[in-house]
């Protein structure tokens, strides 16, 4: 009974998409309590949801081999995905300020002369210098060539003459769950977790 209670779960928001996993003895807490359905798809791919009540009576009814907790006076199918009734939000979650996020943020691309480089051939650079006062902020570093940096030197951009490309900003966290496909995850949970659909960059005015 341990084992199955400590089973993960795919949890699905009011609108349906796939914020986090949870085990099955949160699961159970959270359908019991009234929060969270069972999500259970037939053969078709058609999903329904169940509460706990109706989970209970379907699990007493099925003559399956899937995984059940028993209690005293009754044993339940382990739920594989749970739709939560009141949370329609994704989670957040600030990008941490590291050298490989700013390359990314910039695309390996020098921020001033616009040409895209292999990351040995790029510096970091503050936009204002830091002895001028500059603080080491996603708002005030951007890739920069190695040329461009030189150029630039110990000045701002406008006293060098030159240009950024874009202007720099703390990037927005793309909320996707990250599930490694394989042994542990169900195959009901596929239909949530489409690799092409979750990785897909969303607009920034999704917030």
């Amino acid at each position: 009974m341990s084992l199955a209670l400590d089973q993960q779960v795919l949890v699905l928001n009011r609108l349906w998409q796939a914020v986090n996993v949870c085990s099955v003895r949160r699961a159970l807490t959270l359908l019991f309590e009234g929060h969270a359905q069972v999500v259970w798809g037939d053969s078709d791919g058609d999903f329904k949801t169940f509460s706990f009540s109706q989970w209970r009576d379907l699990s007493e009814r099925a003559r399956d081999e899937d995984d059940r907790v028993a209690t005293v006076s009754f044993s339940i199918r382990v739920p594989r995905v749970i739709l939560l009734m009141v949370f329609d939000r994704l989670p957040k979650k600030e990008v941490k300020f590291t050298r490989h996020n700013i390359f990314e943020r910039d695309k390996n691309t020098c921020q001033f002369c616009g040409r895209q480089f292999e990351r040995k051939d790029l510096n970091l650079d503050h936009v204002v210098p830091r002895d001028r006062g500059g603080p080491t902020t996603w708002e005030n570093i951007v890739c920069s060539c190695i040329p461009c940096n030189t150029r630039k030197a110990n000045r701002t951009p406008l006293e060098a003459g030159m240009r950024l490309i874009r202007k720099p900003k703390r990037p927005k966290w793309r909320p996707f769950v990250q599930v490694t496909f394989g042994a542990q995850v169900h195959d009901s949970w596929r239909h949530f977790l489409d690799i092409a659909y979750w990785n897909v960059e969303l607009g920034e005015e999704l917030g």
